[in-house]
């Protein structure tokens, strides 16, 4: 189908996929980032829709493994794993050391202890709560086309606070509508409005820590083989 609007809903009864490039799809499927998919380049340009029944009792946990089925079944995939060398950003404290404390049960309004709150719009992307600084590179990861990993070397719980610019040049914008690995349907959006400084400075600015690029193995889901016309019903 042609690339347009897209209308997605992964409930346990039906799943709704409308308008996703088939990377898409195949990501959500493998639980990887798109840039861990290597294959033909029209996997980012054609545009499917899938609608699907789950079996009685199934549940969210079983969609990824219906939809790899679905996959095999319908376009003939054939795909494996395997570690190569691609860019990756690493997670480092700045030369002035970090600027956030420990988590506190009272961490400023907004977020209860143990929740994390997202922002994703065209302008302005964050999140605050407590969290790790794996948790911290994870959520990063989201944002780019490559992993961000942590290398600070900080190994406790802390109260964090991020908000930046939107830059479409470096950053993924994840919108509704499009496959976010970590936003929650109910994540709220009370973060401080209009920042002006992009990721890169905000988390110097705000955080006291830095992205460095560097090369590391990162898990590439490897496309042996796929068909561009999906089988009949």
């Amino acid at each position: 189908m042609q690339c347009g609007v897209i209308d997605n809903s992964l409930g346990p009864v039906t799943v709704v996929l409308r308008g996703d490039p088939l990377k898409v799809i195949m990501a959500e499927a493998f639980k990887v980032k798109g840039y861990q998919i290597d294959g033909p380049s029209w996997l980012d340009e054609d545009c499917f829709e899938i609608v699907a029944k789950m079996p009685d009792g199934a549940t969210r946990d079983q969609i990824p493994a219906m939809l790899q089925s679905l996959l095999i079944e319908r376009l003939k995939l054939g795909a494996h794993k395997e570690d190569r060398p691609r860019p990756i950003y690493s997670l480092v404290v700045d030369k002035g050391g970090p600027k956030f404390n420990p988590a506190s049960a009272n961490f400023r309004r907004g977020a209860a202890p143990g929740q994390i709150m997202f922002r994703a719009s065209r302008e302005v992307q964050g999140f605050k709560g407590q969290m790790t600084m794996a948790m911290l590179a994870q959520f990063l990861s989201g944002r780019f086309d490559r992993p961000v990993r942590d290398f600070t070397g900080l190994t406790g719980t802390y109260d964090i606070d991020l908000a930046w610019a939107t830059d479409p040049t470096i950053e993924h914008v994840a919108l509704p509508g499009t496959f976010s690995a970590d936003a929650a349907p109910d994540a709220k959006t009370d973060l401080p409005a209009a920042p002006t400084a992009n990721v890169f400075t905000a988390l110097r600015e705000s955080l006291g820590l830095k992205l460095e690029p560097r090369q590391a193995p990162v898990e590439i889901l490897v496309i042996d083989r796929v068909e561009r016309i999906p089988t009949e019903n």
